[in-house]
């Protein structure tokens, strides 16, 4: 069975690896800080996620026998975690110590097919903590965390990591790492300088330059609003998986196609590719983006909630709050009484009682969007679907999950203007999230109201 690590096995490499231990999974989940929990794996693993990681864990902290944050990270009593329904799974660490490293890595090595190596949180907590991209101008202590974990574990290592401003010192990087011994790659097509309201785009001719130039698995990471940018995406890169994250947490049926389009082929609405690499004078149909599954999003929540409710792991308040605001996002927005309510709820003894009263407030948001729906029945979906001038990008009803697309960074003037940024024209629109898409996002829901819903205080891999 995919995902179920064998004792006394032959430990596999690359390939082997990645196509016999994990069932050549091609729809990743990036690890994210108190969103990618179990609860969440499980749901994305319903909705076509074929490979799911774990927050990001300290190294340092979960090295400490009698830390209680061991418990709160993963929780290995239980049995839930790692278990049979949750793999294939990575757990990623963020390290500068491969003592502490190996000691957290072997205490959890039964409980999942690899272990991770954070190197691209670009998170000023990352700068204070050393760890994740801060780590990437310090080769030789990189190459000794992989290399200590490639030389004494049962598993295999891999690597998450951001790209440097040229191609070259990229590639360089990357065969360095597989030197190490990471077994995948995971190259998020960012710089660590691209974060918050400089975010911009991801660069996936870099990407394709360490597909090209190693010799394991890669994974992809930027760009990915829409179903149908997974396969841009690896037709531009020649990678081998697709990693979301931001885009995951809006919908996490996003590797899920329709069994039907949403829109005809036929449909004359037209926007900018949201991740191609054609240039923006070359529109595509909207139906192009909707390949997709877009479901209710309150049926999602709910979903999402009941298998919180009866699950035996727990699941931290903050982690549910983050998730129901960021999936109803598009109706919290114009319900604005249903939006204060789920704002307001907190932490209380019986956990049942606060996800009870999340799901008073999702069904009855749910039945404003039956009404709402109901409203437009007899129009044509192309109807309905509007385009985001600032993006280029569709704008589905608002009742159903979808991305949410901020607009694109404000255009450098001529003088700061640089040869890549105007290369960057004929990539994607920019990424969903202000902390590079993919991976780890430590958020602390403020209860006032959505507009405040999360402020980032760590780590993005």
């Amino acid at each position: 069975m995919p995902g179920l690590t064998v004792p006394d096995q032959k430990k596999l490499g690359g390939y082997d690896f990645y196509r016999e231990v994990l069932g050549s999974p091609k729809y990743v989940v990036a690890p994210m800080v108190d969103q990618s929990e179990l609860a969440w794996r499980r749901l994305s693993r319903r909705y076509g996620a074929q490979l799911v990681y774990t927050p990001m864990i300290n190294a340092k902290m979960f090295s400490d026998p009698k830390h209680k944050y061991r418990e709160e990270v993963f929780n290995i009593i239980v049995g839930e975690e790692g278990g049979p329904e949750d793999r294939p799974l990575i757990i990623q660490f963020c390290a500068n110590d491969p003592e502490q490293l190996l000691t957290s890595a072997k205490t959890l090595e039964p409980y999942c097919d690899a272990i991770d190596i954070n190197l691209g949180c670009p998170q000023d907590i990352a700068r204070r903590g050393h760890y994740g991209s801060f780590l990437q101008d310090e080769w030789d202590l990189i190459y000794e965390l992989i290399n200590a974990l490639h030389r004494n574990l049962s598993i295999p290592v891999t690597a998450k990591f951001r790209v440097f401003p040229t191609v070259e010192k990229t590639v360089e990087y990357a065969k360095m790492l597989e030197r190490a011994g990471a077994q995948i790659l995971t190259c998020h097509g960012r710089t660590r300088e691209q974060r918050g309201h400089k975010t911009g785009l991801a660069d996936w001719d870099k990407i394709r330059a360490v597909k090209e130039a190693v010799s394991v698995p890669v994974f992809a990471n930027g760009n990915v609003l829409f179903h149908a940018d997974v396969e841009r995406l690896l037709a531009a890169t020649g990678a081998d998986a697709v990693m979301s994250a931001e885009g995951n947490l809006y919908n996490p049926a996003l590797f899920s196609s329709a069994p039907h389009p949403l829109l005809s082929e036929e449909s004359p609405t037209a926007c900018t590719s949201s991740a191609s690499s054609l240039p923006p004078a070359s529109p595509l149909p909207t139906s192009t983006y909707l390949t997709g599954t877009h479901p209710r999003h309150t049926t999602l929540a709910l979903e999402y909630l009941d298998i919180v409710k009866t699950q035996q792991t727990q699941t931290p308040l903050r982690c549910v709050k983050g998730h129901l605001f960021k999936l109803l996002k598009p109706a919290l927005s114009r319900e604005t009484d249903l939006r204060d309510r789920l704002g307001r709820v907190r932490y209380e003894k019986p956990e049942t009682a606060m996800w009870d009263k999340y799901e008073e407030i999702v069904k009855e948001l749910d039945e404003r969007m039956q009404r709402d729906a109901k409203a437009t029945e007899g129009r044509p979906l192309e109807s309905l679907v509007t385009v985001d001038f600032a993006t280029g990008l569709p704008v589905l009803p608002h009742w159903l999950a979808q991305p949410y697309v901020r607009p694109p960074p404000p255009a450098p003037s001529k003088a700061q203007g640089t040869l890549s940024d105007m290369k960057a024209g004929k990539r994607s629109q920019p990424e969903t999230e202000d902390t590079p898409e993919a991976t780890e996002t430590s958020k602390r829901v403020k209860p006032e109201s959505e507009t405040t819903e999360v402020v980032v205080t760590a780590q993005d891999g």
